[in-house]
């Protein structure tokens, strides 16, 4: 087993930041062939989403979608910080995403990449745990 805490900074309110490539960092310095890799991001604003990364119409599209279906301003927990809407569109995307890993790689397909989801930023740092579990090793 192996953990790391990945690191970035966010500098949109809204918006989907691609980790894929921190992420098989940590896969490849495991040095686990066969398993698990889970990432998780701590906070309750902010969440962890496997999308398509093939242009950013798709990123903008999840963004543009959640806005809508949950607006900003309306939310009892607005009186006491003002970011409700972050609140629930962290809890309804999820704080994290399991991926396999199949001989010393993500198992993801062509299009898929994995995205830090942020709604309530910009913000300093944003912490994602990566935590890789199995039983092969090279």
């Amino acid at each position: 087993m192996m953990q790391t805490i990945i690191s970035i900074n966010t500098d949109k309110h809204n918006g989907l930041y691609d980790i894929t490539e921190d992420v098989r960092k940590v896969v490849a310095a495991s040095h686990i062939q066969t398993g698990l890799v889970n990432v998780y991001v701590q906070g309750s604003t902010a969440a962890v989403m496997i999308q398509e990364n093939w242009d950013e119409s798709v990123q903008s599209d999840v963004v543009t979608l959640l806005k809508k279906l949950i607006p900003a301003g309306v939310w009892e927990h607005d009186r006491q910080d003002n970011n409700g809407d972050a609140h629930l569109k962290a809890g309804i995307v999820g704080p994290g995403e399991s991926i396999p890993v199949i001989n010393g790689s993500l198992g993801l397909s062509t299009w898929q990449n994995i995205f830090l989801c942020e709604f309530d930023g910009p913000r300093h740092q944003r912490k994602i745990v990566v935590t890789v579990i199995g039983g092969d090793k090279i």
